[in-house]
């Protein structure tokens, strides 16, 4: 294989150049890691498929993740008669307040457990007068926090909305169970934060539960912008909303293994000069959120975790949105979590029967299994997030062609080294634009630039960070510079 060094430089910043040849011998499938290590090494490296086999430690703790537990949350979650934002808050017995305390107490009895490194914090403001707020309201979000051993200013996010509501978005008295939206968001939550308060990571964990989502996503929208205001780097956020059930019980056969995953395509604060050049380069599917699903897809197969990842490339389901919408307006990579099929009557109505038909959104109609595989799911894919190493951060895809290699057809990359201590690397990925996923890897070394003799109109490039663990990063996509 042959590399020009075309700085001159044996630094990690030096330039490495890919002839047609060498590409040819680096490009394999993602599956095959340990060929094309070697293939750039010209030796014979042996190692891992991509993704290895999973940490014992992680199996340990997914074969903890208890449906039993998911269930006594739930029902201690609809004991209250309404979550309601606007309920009382002072009631121990019912209504917004009495959950808050329920959850803190919750996460505080996590945090106290011998060996957890886990913090607990309300945190509280009051929300003016607003759409569906009719007086200024007491809103609390209840969020853990497991700091990070290494890149402890990187976040990984999980949320379920604690309030819930019946037909009338205002009535804040008649009863309004929330059993699967989203008393089963908030067990998930309370569930990791038990399993995950013992044990650390290179990247921070927030596990939260966030108030009025109902009314407006509130709570969530108030988290996202004091992290964005505090410079919190979240490269991850799951929003778990609905998430109860593969049974609609409305006729319809049942999908107990599949959970639908909403991913935004161009991001939801890109400005007109961004979606232009989105246009341009044809990076409709290459945006933050897309990138994070792709991974979560990879990282949490159903061999680990019982459960189907069905990608949908929709910010959520058509012209709705819930709280994953409050972190991707600050630009963070964010997911919503659904069950593959919902029931209207069983969410946001008065709890009655209408013609022999039950409605209200009733804990009867809650899988407590398929809630522990969803666990299973976003516990999979916190611990490879927060074990990896961070998204590479300022790639850039540069048109004009550097000094030495003329021709339209050569692909330059650069971007910022990582600062992860156990950093071995990066790969190129690249796939055809029609191919919704990553096809190929080219392993570059711990480089920060590289020229690669394949023309970027053909093909579209990522860059992904590896560590000594093998573990990657999600892809970073490229921004478009002369």
């Amino acid at each position: 294989m042959e590399n020009t060094d075309a700085s001159g430089s044996k630094g990690p910043s030096r330039r490495l150049f890919l002839s047609a040849s060498a590409v040819a011998a680096a490009t394999v499938p993602l599956v095959s890691q340990a060929t094309a290590a070697s293939a750039a090494s010209g030796g014979t490296q042996s190692g891992p498929p991509h993704r290895g086999r999973p940490d014992p430690a992680l199996l340990a703790l997914l074969s903890q993740i208890d449906p039993n537990r998911i269930q006594a949350t739930i029902e201690q979650l609809v004991s209250f008669g309404t979550r309601h934002t606007a309920s009382s808050q002072a009631d121990p017995n019912r209504g917004i307040g009495a959950a808050i305390a329920y959850v803190t107490e919750q996460m505080n009895a996590f945090a106290a457990v011998p060996g957890s490194n886990m913090t607990v914090q309300q945190q509280t403001f009051t929300q003016p007068v607003a759409p569906n707020i009719p007086v200024p309201t007491q809103i609390t979000n209840v969020i853990a926090t497991i700091p990070g051993t290494a890149s402890p200013e990187r976040f990984y996010v999980i949320t379920g909305h604690l309030d819930s509501r019946c037909t009338d978005v205002t009535d804040f008295t008649s009863d309004a169970p929330g059993a699967d939206d989203d008393g089963s968001g908030v067990a998930i939550v309370l569930e990791l934060a038990r399993l995950f308060a013992t044990h650390q990571f290179p990247g921070t964990l927030v596990l939260a539960t966030v108030d009025g989502e109902e009314q407006g996503l509130y709570g969530s929208t108030f988290m996202a912008n004091q992290m964005a205001a505090a410079d919190n780097d979240v490269q991850a956020m799951f929003s778990n909303d609905i998430v109860g059930t593969g049974d609609a019980h409305d006729g319809t056969r049942p999908d107990p293994f599949t959970l639908r995953m909403f991913l935004e395509g161009i991001p939801t604060n890109a400005t007109a000069n961004d979606v232009a050049l989105i246009q341009t380069v044809g990076g409709e599917n290459d945006g933050k959120s897309r990138q994070l699903g792709r991974f979560v897809a990879e990282v949490a197969p159903f061999w680990l975790t019982n459960m189907n990842i069905r990608l949908i490339w929709r910010r959520d389901r058509y012209l709705r949105g819930t709280d994953s919408l409050s972190f991707q307006g600050q630009g963070y990579a964010a997911a919503r979590f659904t069950e593959p099929r919902e029931n209207f009557g069983h969410e946001h109505q008065n709890v009655q029967v209408v013609n022999g038909v039950q409605l209200g959104d009733l804990i009867q109609y809650v899988d407590f299994n398929y809630v522990a595989r969803v666990a299973k799911v976003n516990a999979a894919a916190l611990w490879a997030l927060a074990s990896s190493p961070s998204t590479p951060k300022g790639l850039q895809i540069h048109t004009t062609p550097p000094v030495g290699f003329p021709g339209t057809n050569l692909t330059t990359l650069t971007w910022n080294a990582n600062t992860e201590s156990n950093l071995t690397g990066y790969e190129v990925v690249m796939r055809e634009t029609t191919f919704p996923d990553w096809t190929s890897a080219i392993p570059v070394g711990n480089v920060t630039s590289v020229t690669l003799n394949i023309s970027k109109d053909n093909v579209q490039f990522g860059l992904r960070a590896v560590d000594s663990n093998s573990n990657r990063s999600p892809v970073a996509f490229p921004a478009t510079v002369p």
